[in-house]
């Protein structure tokens, strides 16, 4: 046996409902797990604010579901690690996922990687995106108060997803292409009976057409071939919200396995593929349902499945049993900070603290780690509750740690901002490196906050010398991004442009809570977040990698 090597029993791409079964199954069966997650843990359920069908559960949301799911994972044994996998490499008994974070080797991978949503491809879908036209109900809807929608889809998510957007809209339009829904009758009645709904079968949408935002479309009847405009009886715009469905994310497995017309992967029914030791589970899988509960279904049977496989592939591979909290321990330091750091969940104390115990414990855990020191500099306006706000952040965030000061004021070499409150990352001495937040870094900013700071006082996150090195000859821009604290596509480019502002002295980043900053939200005419603008331009919507950042910022 070789004890020596860093080998998990199994990698599990995706920490979706189907990669977060598959954690707790193998880890309570004493396998070493490792489990990554590119963006939020917990996948596209997270968005959900409402599930109501989940066996057991009478009533939670996704993202308090799948937190529980992590938990459970992580009381067993499994680890976390915030990466993105960018290469398999699936030969041999033992193999390796390269990602952004380094090598990962393992004997057995289970890609759970989910899927992204579809978009429909109506005339003007991308000229208006982001200004009027969304997918992501829990990030966008509160963006079209009081306006009329239209809402593309007959499935499940679309009836789902037009009850929640009621709150906001004053009327909703539901445009169904077939002559009925594609879902449970339970939630049909409900849209049917909620007066803020109406509903038109066998209609589809062509086009959008306006100026600043969407105020006519083009509908067709699917039975008479008719087509007809549509406009809000008060001649106002209106928002487009499009759910139909999901793209498998099978990129990663392109030229390794069987990919289906779809793009969907080709596994057996317990997630098997061609390649011993690779496992699909989740929406990456072709099957009639897509819900929570056969995602968990999924996980749960490829877990089994590798639960037969893992010991004849230790003994052929003279790998040694192992914990994953062990392997963690023995792997580079790049690897090994804490994934899971405070989120949303973690930040109310009951105390009038911004964390509790167990979030101030991880902070400090990673504080600990600091090769330098930093300075936040804050400017502030005392007759501001959000100043307020932010001023108690920043104390709390400082006390945890000898390595970060806080001065009130700009920092020595930036501008003077009207635009506060904000908090500038400053080196010890006070000179700006580049990274500005606007507003208050909770909900799911508190991450990307924590990692920024952590790029600035090093190690910082591992970065493979190519990618460094593409940052550096950047030329001098000037990057903004607008997000909202309940989105949970928004943290990837936070931390991405925040991270290429760290490495780059000519590059800025100044984030905005538009709920705070409605001026810029209406100076943009940014109807759905994350947005990106660059030198003043919205260049870009939604969730952006590092690499998708860097092929914008190099044209």
């Amino acid at each position: 046996m070789n004890s020596s090597e860093n080998i998990y029993d199994t990698v599990i791409i995706g920490a979706g409902p189907a990669g977060l079964s598959a954690a707790i199954y193998l880890a309570r069966a004493r396998f070493s797990v490792l489990v990554l997650e590119r963006e939020n843990i917990g996948g596209q359920i997270t968005i959900t604010d409402e599930v109501v069908n989940y066996p057991g559960v009478l009533h939670t949301s996704g993202k308090a579901l799948t937190e529980t799911m992590r938990k459970q994972a992580e009381n067993f044994g499994a680890e976390f690690l915030v990466a993105e996998a960018r290469e398999l490499d699936l030969s041999g008994d033992v193999k390796t996922v390269k990602t952004t974070r380094g090598d990962i080797r393992a004997l057995g991978v289970v890609v759970a990687a989910g899927a992204r949503p579809r978009s429909v491809g109506f005339k003007g879908e991308e000229e208006f995106r982001g200004r009027g036209v969304a997918y992501c109900a829990t990030c966008d809807g509160e963006f079209f108060t009081g306006k009329e929608l239209l809402i593309v889809g007959g499935g499940f998510a679309a009836c789902e997803e037009a009850i929640f957007l009621t709150r906001y809209a004053k009327k909703i339009t539901m445009l169904v292409r077939r002559n009925e829904f594609s879902c449970a009758q339970g939630v049909v009645e409900e849209v049917l009976n909620n007066p803020k709904i109406s509903v038109r079968f066998n209609t589809e949408l062509l086009e959008v057409r306006g100026n600043a935002a969407p105020e006519s479309a083009v509908l067709k009847n699917n039975k008479t071939g008719e087509t007809e405009e549509f406009r809000t009886a008060d001649g106002d715009s209106f928002g487009v919200f499009v759910f139909v469905g999901y793209a498998p994310a099978s990129d990663l497995l392109k030229d390794k396995i069987a990919i289906d017309k779809d793009g969907y992967a080709v596994a057996d029914a317990e997630g098997k593929t061609e390649i011993d030791g690779l496992y699909i589970a989740g929406d990456l899988r072709r099957k009639r349902l897509r819900q929570v509960v056969t995602a968990v279904a999924d996980g749960a049977t490829s877990a089994t499945a590798l639960e037969k496989y893992l010991p004849e592939a230790r003994k052929r591979a003279g790998v040694a049993t192992r914990t994953a909290g062990e392997i963690r321990k023995a792997v580079p330091a790049e690897q090994n900070e804490a994934a899971h750091t405070p989120a949303e969940e973690n930040t109310d104390s009951g105390d009038g603290r911004f964390f509790d115990e167990a979030a101030r414990a991880q902070l400090q855990g990673v504080f600990a780690r600091f090769e330098n020191e930093v300075m936040l500099a804050a400017e502030l306006d005392d007759a501001n509750a959000v100043s307020v706000e932010l001023k108690n952040f920043l104390e709390e965030i400082a006390s945890l740690s000898e390595k970060i000061s806080l001065r009130i004021g700009a920092p020595e070499n930036a501008e003077a901002s009207a635009q506060r409150p904000c908090v500038t990352i400053c080196d010890a001495r006070g000179n700006s490196r580049g990274a500005t937040f606007h507003g208050v870094p909770g909900g799911h900013e508190v991450n990307s906050f924590i990692i920024a700071l952590y790029n600035a006082a090093g190690p910082g996150q591992a970065i493979d010398d190519e990618t460094r090195e593409r940052i550096r000859a950047l030329r001098p821009q000037k990057i903004e991004v607008l997000v909202s604290l309940s989105c949970t596509q928004c943290p990837e480019v936070v931390t991405a442009t925040q991270r290429i502002a760290l490495e780059n002295s000519g590059i800025s980043t100044d984030v905005f809570d538009i709920a705070h900053f409605p001026e810029i939200r209406e100076r943009y005419n940014v109807m759905s977040v994350p947005a990106l603008a660059v030198n003043g331009k919205i260049v870009a919507f939604g969730k952006k990698s590092l690499p998708q950042i860097l092929e914008i910022l190099e044209k």
